[in-house]
């Protein structure tokens, strides 16, 4: 989708020629999205639920473990704006095919990976695959938009999503279930060997899916949103603008600002809190690798939970940035639960309470990217997400690696403290984000041609 330098209020009245037609491949789309982004995500805390054993197996030090999940959030500040850039002037099926195909690359890597002394190649696999995933994580809005309904694209955006928890969700099963402690390396070495194969299995179907059945955009508008910008595109109104006065636009919307900075806060104490996990529980509960995995599962699945009902909630009511608060608010309040919950170290408060933080931190990061897309409308998707997720990253790098540090020089409960205050600075900030809804006002019904499904 091209940018423009006509205002969302300049309404264009849809010619007889504009077809609405949302098809059904755009589940076929979707899914193929959600089954390669699972797999990139779960690479990002693939080695980090497993550290201890990383650590043990290639005799590094814990922050160099960390490292196999921190490359995923360097990579971001460094190559988001040419990544976007690309994506913007070549399209949705060359971002979807360097996501996937980048993805398979760096589990087949991975298998080469397997020895004492190779920790290099696994730090190169996870690097490929860090590179990827600039390629995936600005997609839902932008798949959403492009393939459906109005009334759809909250929720369609809410399972773009659901692949990043799939992922976090796997990365506490398998690892721990394939790979296992013990005395004699070359076990776990075999744990490892037979974890990197399996990846490998399980991507290389799709690569050959995603090669064949993943187009830019269907023929005709799925949306009165796309409707209006495929007609802008062809007034005599519409010019194309260089990507930099693209990026100029964005920075000068007081609104995307502020929500840009609210969005870094929270997002990033989440991924936090999912790398350092087995760390934390450790600490309080020695011996307890069985439980942070079957907690971590917890946390994935009412995330997974929370993303589909906020999505629904989302397409009835619209109310985006009442809603992006409610969930702040809930989220920073199950964070302090899980924290008094370790700090009496209580196990089946433990599960409880991170199970209430993951219902509500994983419907943000859907929330927030529609949020995102509203303020920034008709701006194209993928750059205003991409220096939304720059920023995340940036933010995130710092936290892991300090993170890494605060945790040897302070005590479990005052490092979580540290991080409650954040949450609340990021909700507080948030008030501050005006209810601009943008694409909204281009959902508004026109006189159109209508049809309904049909299969392209």
């Amino acid at each position: 989708m091209n940018n423009n330098l006509l205002k969302p209020s300049e309404k264009l009245t849809c010619q007889p020629s504009i077809i609405i037609k949302p098809v059904k491949k755009r589940w076929i789309i979707l899914t193929i999205y959600v089954y390669y982004t699972c797999f990139n995500c779960l690479q990002f805390i693939e080695y980090a639920s497993i550290s201890n054993l990383v650590v043990k197996y290639y005799k590094v030090s814990t922050i160099a473990a960390d490292w196999t999940s921190t490359i995923y959030l360097a990579a971001y500040p460094l190559l988001a704006i040419p990544v976007s850039y690309i994506i913007e002037k070549k399209g949705l099926r060359l971002a979807g095919l360097i996501g996937c195909i980048g993805t398979f690359i760096a589990t087949f890597i991975k298998i080469f990976s397997v020895g004492t002394n190779l920790f290099w190649v696994l730090m190169l696999g996870q690097t490929v695959a860090a590179v990827s995933q600039l390629f995936i994580m600005c997609l839902p809005p932008k798949i959403a938009s492009i393939w459906f309904k109005e009334n759809e694209v909250s929720t369609a955006c809410s399972l773009g999503v659901f692949g990043y928890d799939m992922g976090y969700l796997l990365a506490y099963i398998l690892p721990t279930s394939l790979v296992h402690d013990s005395d004699n390396l070359n076990d776990i070495g075999e744990g490892l060997k037979i974890l990197c194969w399996v990846l490998a299995a399980l991507m290389a179907p799709v690569t050959i899916l995603a090669l064949l059945c993943f187009p830019d955009e269907p023929k005709y508008p799925p949306n009165q949103a796309q409707a209006t910008l495929r007609q802008i595109r062809q007034s005599h109104k519409f010019q194309k603008i260089s990507y930099l006065s693209t990026l100029k636009s964005l920075l000068a919307n007081k609104g995307f600002v502020i929500h840009l900075l609210a969005y870094s806060i929270n997002f990033s104490i989440a991924n936090v809190i999912i790398v350092f996990w087995s760390q934390l529980v450790l600490q309080y509960f020695p011996g307890a690798e069985q439980d942070v995995g079957w907690m971590g599962f917890g946390f994935i699945v009412a995330a997974m939970v929370g993303t589909i009902i906020f999505g629904l909630i989302l397409d009835k009511t619209r109310k985006y940035k009442q809603l992006n608060l409610l969930i702040n608010v809930c989220q920073t309040i199950a964070f302090l639960l899980v924290m008094l919950s370790l700090k009496f170290e209580s196990k089946i408060a433990v599960y409880l309470t991170i199970c209430l933080f993951g219902f509500f931190a994983g419907p943000y990061v859907s929330a927030g990217y529609e949020f995102n897309i509203e303020l920034t409308y008709p701006l194209d998707e993928c750059t205003s997400m991409s220096m939304v997720m720059a920023s995340v990253q940036t933010c995130g790098t710092v936290l892991i690696v300090s993170s890494g540090y605060l945790m040897q020089v302070m005590d479990t409960f005052h490092f979580l403290v540290v991080y409650l205050a954040c949450l609340v600075v990021g909700t507080v900030i948030l008030l501050y984000v005006p209810d601009d809804l943008r694409r909204q006002q281009a959902f508004r019904p026109v006189p159109r041609t209508d049809i309904d499904d049909v299969i392209m």
